[in-house]
């Protein structure tokens, strides 16, 4: 399931608000069955930013329970996470205990101006609204710096997830026609402005993992945390059954196709 991005050239309402807070209560689960990147999605990410990541400064947004610093992390990078939520840092906190994490957001990012030669948002900048966080961006690159943006979308020509994509859509009440037709242009609604210059790249990945961790990702996302617990479960439920003719050994092939948005400050 990949989040629904709302179109940042409107003033957000006050339902984005409450799902954007919803995580904290479920950080713990998010943590456990959330999926991670692929190594090759952090080779684009260099490649397109002209620099490796390894001694960099990064910035994580919207780092959440710290999927994406880890692998920054990991890479060499010395990497400070902003996160809003009060949950999800804390959860941050117990995953990453020597990473620093601080509160803030990208509307207002808590950081010096020019002190960041890498600014990461994985699964995070539709929460914000471009009209503040792309001049936030440009103020805390660096000369050079590079704003990455990434999502896990659901790769639509696997048949299981386009089935379990359109279940989806019939429960939420998507018009799924109208959500290809706001989602053709990635690069305007990450910056309707135009002050950003938008390099895309997509990396093809998959995981496999059992039928209660890709149902738990599924419920971990907004739209579902948002919605009565009874009417989350009937649906998990039902989606078990679907899930179980799909992978009758229980194991389920997630299969991503991660989008990849990058700008250079130059």
């Amino acid at each position: 399931m990949t989040t629904r991005r709302p179109d940042p050239r409107t003033p957000f309402p006050a339902a984005h608000a409450v799902r954007a807070h919803s995580f904290n209560a479920a950080a713990a689960q998010y943590a456990a069955n959330r999926p991670s990147y692929p190594s090759a999605l952090l080779d684009a990410v260099e490649e397109e930013a002209g620099r490796a990541l390894a001694g960099a400064r990064a910035v994580d947004v919207g780092a959440g329970t710290g999927i994406a610093t880890a692998l920054l992390h990991a890479r060499g990078a010395y990497v400070v996470a902003v996160e809003p939520g009060e949950g999800m840092a804390a959860q941050f906190r117990l995953t990453l205990p020597d990473v620093p994490v601080v509160r803030g957001n990208g509307n207002a990012l808590p950081l010096a101006d020019a002190t960041a030669d890498f600014l990461t948002y994985a699964q995070a900048w539709h929460w914000t609204d471009p009209a503040q966080s792309v001049p936030e961006a440009l103020r805390v690159l660096r000369p050079g710096g590079a704003l990455a943006l990434w999502w896990n979308t659901n790769a639509r020509d696997v048949d299981w997830i386009t089935g379990q994509g359109a279940r989806l859509a019939r429960f939420f009440g998507i018009d799924v026609a109208a959500e290809k037709r706001s989602r053709a242009d990635h690069t305007e609604l990450a910056d309707p402005t135009g002050r950003l210059r938008f390099s895309r790249r997509e990396v093809r990945w998959s995981r496999r993992v059992p039928v209660d961790t890709h149902l738990a990702n599924i419920g971990s996302h907004s739209a579902f945390l948002v919605i009565p617990e009874d009417r989350r479960s009937a649906f998990l439920a039902e989606e078990r059954s679907h899930l179980l003719e799909a992978f009758p050994d229980g194991e389920v092939e997630e299969t991503y196709d991660v989008l990849l948005l990058v700008a250079r400050n130059d």
